[in-house]
């Protein structure tokens, strides 16, 4: 089998990139505002986190394919809790920071007439949005297994 039929009939990477694009979709409907937003599908951040969507897909159907038990399962799952913690903690704490800076940019504007470019905010995640992202993965998982 050449390269590109392996990669494209490869069912494990392609529901879990599917697991991944359907969480982006859902941001579209679930931003602060609570208004269809369309530019949501390309931010990073949000309601359900699809990088945790992603990983715990991919370990869902790593699972159900070679077995809880299996060494790849661990690997996967390994990787999904370390993607996880980043997407809600480092990642975050990123986004929090650009909030204090954009204030202090706000603040030099006022006094002077200085530009300074903004920082985007929502860069990393809630616990609850990992959370949701996380079992949106597992169901992909199961129903596309």
């Amino acid at each position: 089998m050449s390269f590109f039929s392996q990669l494209f009939s490869n069912h494990i990477l392609w529901t879990s990139i599917f697991a991944c694009f359907l969480a982006q979709f859902i941001k579209i409907f679930t931003g602060k505002e609570k208004r269809f937003e369309l530019s949501r599908i390309f931010m990073s951040g949000g309601m359900p986190s699809s990088h945790s969507s992603f990983v715990t897909c991919l370990s869902t159907l790593v699972g159900i394919y070679r077995g809880f038990d299996s060494i790849e399962f661990a690997i996967c799952t390994v990787f999904a809790l370390i993607v996880m913690y980043d997407a809600s903690g480092v990642r975050r704490a990123v986004g929090k920071q650009a909030a204090i800076l954009n204030k202090i940019v706000q603040d030099l504007q006022h006094k002077k007439h200085i530009e300074h470019e903004t920082l985007k905010e929502l860069v990393g995640h809630t616990p609850k949005e990992v959370i949701c992202g996380a079992i949106l993965g597992v169901i992909i998982g199961i129903l596309m297994s």
